[in-house]
């Protein structure tokens, strides 16, 4: 292939690809993504979701399995199939059959009834060769006869009958048996063999004979019209006209299924109608065929579809004595919730669609056509006797208008009365209008019931509302808070006191104090028209050691208060610190006061080891909150300058290290030196480090041997020299405890790092910036001449 004709193609082939979701797929390309799902093992479902989401359409499938349909050869013997057993694939790989007719579904109620009947593979009707042979099977040639004699004389033979119908039994000739059914084969062949066997027939018979067919030969069978496959089928001959149809894939879309005729030496034998089989279960007219019957499947005549409130809404084939009645038995008839006294009819008429109303005694006369839809309506959701309570009676729900029921008094009786929290002082009653509206009226529930007012009349769809007490107040609650074990909300009750509130919230916690218990009261004065200096009342109490008992337990609390347990200043929970590296007795300690220091936790771990560097010792410590924050801004700020502040996001600032100086802390404890030690800290002393690193704008990165009077110059010399990008004023020295200095003369210790900063690196302008920066100076330039002059 050409370079350019091999672009070409990469050309298409991307275009295609990158339009695959946007346009419609050709045929050749779904054939092309059938042939990669063949053997993917996905259900044919799943590849239809597949091919629909990269754009090919419904109707495109339907019509690809249409052309498939069609490309199939019949033959004298049979249907040639397109798959190749060598192969084990398909011949035409247009005519990969993963997606049929079956897979694309329709709505239920736009599927024709009956029409996938012969498609289920659980249903075949192949006869049962394992049955005994009826008695009225009609012999022919093919037929394995088997003869049994037993009694006094014995024998079992087996003969084939010929193709001119006979068999030939040594000693009696020929018998034919062509079109004779078992039981005359039987009582001829027995006339015959009693010329051999003189008691076969006698009236104390001693011997006794039967037959019974073996091998039954094999009928062909012509399937013709509106099938999915027609053709010549070769058939056992105990098939059955519907087995017949199975194997010719059953009628298609336009084939009938009320018009089947069975044709035998010309002349219309038979005509099945499988809605008989269907809907009543009468197989009567699935008959045996004989050898050259022809199965006829007519082009449909009618087709009218039902929806709507049916048990089984579908389109459903009709004859042309039938009716809407039959069309409506055929779906089952009615729902439960249809309104039956009249349907809506969809009909075409000459250029547009006809509507037309059929009431309930037309059902039984009128007459479908083709293409005709009945609709069926439901009944409406309102009733004409029912009204409603709600709120707070004992059983609130709908109740029927009657003899029963007629005023506002009996709906609150038949509801078995308002409950204890009812506000009797006004109820409400929704009404409905004759025009629909809703209108409200309210009374005094508690006058009515005690004969003060005049009982209501009731109508129908009236809602009586009962309403709550605390429907109509704001919900009640207390706080608890402080030290207790479940702080939060709770429902306020009459008569509660301190000690069940505190119950309520699970008691006190380990921390709290009984020597003091803070209550905070809301101050409520309705009928005031000032605004009250004092924004709420306090009150203080105790509580009884080891028990929940307020100092006064007559105490009522009301709506809304607060009570706030105080934490005790006698309590404190352990601070843990960790020491860690060259100490005699290395690892947690919790500490023994507020401002123990860092000589108190090594003196109390031992003191250092012989191999212990002190000046490199190193404390960690655990960030709070607020550091963390301060620490992120300090860095939000830093980065926004530097153009570049994702990184800060990804920064771990719950843990720093402080520079120490534990030698001077040793040396001098309870100095400036001596840090106070703080919950989570470690402390780590390492052992002597004879090293120095030195990294950064250097030649060559690299640690080094520590030597006493060497200067900083000497190890970045010992580094390769400064780099090309080396901010040479601005070095700076890492020291093993953390602390930092800076500038060329800072002193080295062992263990430290020297760290040269690095300029960033720019690239070189190009050719054209600087014909573009001269330019702009040249233009500058002459405005300037210009403004001058």
């Amino acid at each position: 292939m050409h370079r350019e004709t091999r672009i070409t193609v990469l050309i298409t082939l991307l275009f295609f690809l990158s339009c695959g979701l946007f346009a419609q797929m050709s045929d050749q390309q779904v054939i092309q993504e059938l042939r990669k799902y063949e053997n993917s093992g996905m259900s044919q479902q799943q590849i239809l979701t597949e091919l629909q989401r990269k754009g090919v359409t419904t109707a495109q499938l339907q019509r690809l399995r249409a052309q498939y349909e069609e490309r199939q050869n019949v033959t004298d013997g049979g249907v040639e199939s397109n798959y190749d057993p060598s192969e084990k694939s398909f011949r035409d790989m247009s005519e990969i059959p993963v997606i049929t007719a079956q897979t694309v579904q329709a709505a239920p109620e736009d599927r024709v009834y009956g029409q996938d009947f012969f498609t289920a593979g659980n249903l075949t009707f192949a006869p049962n060769m394992n049955m005994p042979t009826p008695a009225n099977y009609v012999l022919g040639p093919g037929d394995e006869v088997i003869i049994d004699v037993w009694g006094n004389s014995e024998l079992n033979v087996r003969y084939t009958i010929t193709p001119d119908g006979h068999i030939t039994v040594p000693g009696l000739g020929r018998i034919m048996l062509n079109g004779l059914n078992v039981q005359q084969a039987e009582a001829k062949i027995r006339n015959e063999f009693s010329s051999i066997y003189s008691d076969l027939d006698s009236s104390a018979p001693g011997t006794f004979l039967a037959i019974s067919v073996g091998n039954v030969r094999t009928i062909k069978v012509n399937v013709m019209g509106e099938v999915v496959t027609p053709g010549t089928y070769t058939l056992s001959s105990f098939a059955s006209a519907f087995h017949a149809l199975y194997v010719s894939g059953g009628p298609s879309k336009i084939g009938s299924l009320r018009n089947i005729r069975i044709f035998r030496a010309g002349r219309n034998v038979a005509t099945v109608d499988l809605y008989e089989y269907l809907m009543k279960g009468d197989n009567t007219g699935d008959i045996n065929l004989h050898d050259g019957d022809i199965v006829m499947v007519e082009p449909y005549s009618t087709l009218a579809q039902i929806t709507g409130e049916v048990r089984r809404p579908m389109w459903y084939e009709m004859r042309e004595d039938e009716t809407l009645e039959d069309l409506i038995r055929f779906a089952g008839g009615f729902s439960g919730n249809a309104y039956r006294a009249n349907v809506t009819l969809h009909r075409k008429g000459v250029n547009e669609m006809e509507a037309h109303t059929l009431n309930q005694p037309e059902y039984a006369s009128f007459k479908m056509q083709d293409g005709d839809r009945i609709e069926v309506g439901d009944i409406l959701d309102k009733y004409s006797n029912m009204v409603e309570i709600t709120g707070a009676v004992e059983r609130p729900g709908k109740y029927a208008v009657g003899d029963r029921i007629k005023t506002v008094r009996d709906l609150v009786e038949i509801a078995l009365g308002p409950t204890g929290d009812a506000y009797l002082y006004r109820a409400l009653l929704y009404r409905e209008q004759d025009d629909l509206r809703q209108t409200m009226e309210s009374f005094d529930l508690d006058a009515l019931l005690n004969n003060r007012i005049a009982d209501i009349p009731l109508r129908k769809n009236d809602r009586l509302h009962v309403p709550s007490i605390f429907s109509i107040e704001d919900s009640l609650t207390i706080s608890v808070g402080g030290s207790v074990r479940a702080p939060g909300n709770y429902p306020f009750a009459l008569n509660m006191r301190i000690e069940d509130a505190l119950l309520r919230a699970g008691g006190l916690s380990e921390e709290a104090s009984t020597a003091r218990v803070d209550i905070y009261r809301r101050i409520k004065d309705p009928s005031s028209t000032t605004v009250p200096r004092t924004m709420s009342e306090v009150y203080t109490f105790t509580l009884e050691e080891g028990k929940i008992v307020s100092s006064d337990p007559t105490f009522v609390l009301q709506p809304f208060d607060q009570i706030v347990v105080r934490r005790s200043p006698g309590y404190e929970a352990q601070e843990n610190v960790t020491i860690a590296g060259e100490i005699l007795f290395g690892g947690r300690y919790a500490k023994r006061m507020r401002n123990e220091r860092l000589s108190s936790l090594v003196e109390r771990a031992g003191g250092l080891t012989e191999y212990a560097y002190v000046k490199g010792a190193k404390l960690q410590r655990r960030s709070t909150p607020e550091e963390i924050e301060r620490s992120r801004k300090a860095l939000m700020t830093q980065a926004r300058i530097g153009s570049d502040s994702t990184f800060v996001d990804e920064l771990d600032l719950s843990m720093q290290y402080v520079g120490i100086d534990l030698e001077k802390a040793l040396k001098n404890p309870g100095g400036s030196d001596d840090i106070i030690l703080r919950e989570g800290d470690v402390l780590t002393i390492p052992q002597f480090n004879n090293t120095v690193k030195i990294s950064g704008g250097v030649m060559y990165p690299n640690t080094v041997t520590y030597q006493k009077n060497l200067k900083l110059g000497g190890y970045v010399r010992q580094a390769g020299g400064y780099s090309r990008l080396a901010m040479k004023s601005k070095p700076f020295v890492i020291y093993a405890n953390g602390k930092v200095a800076t500038g060329r003369w800072a002193r080295i210790e062992p263990g430290c790092e020297i760290v040269v900063p690095e300029k960033p690196d720019r690239e070189p302008m190009s050719l054209q910036g600087i014909l573009g920066i001269s330019t702009s100076i040249a233009s500058i330039a002459l405005l300037i001449s210009n403004l001058v002059k």
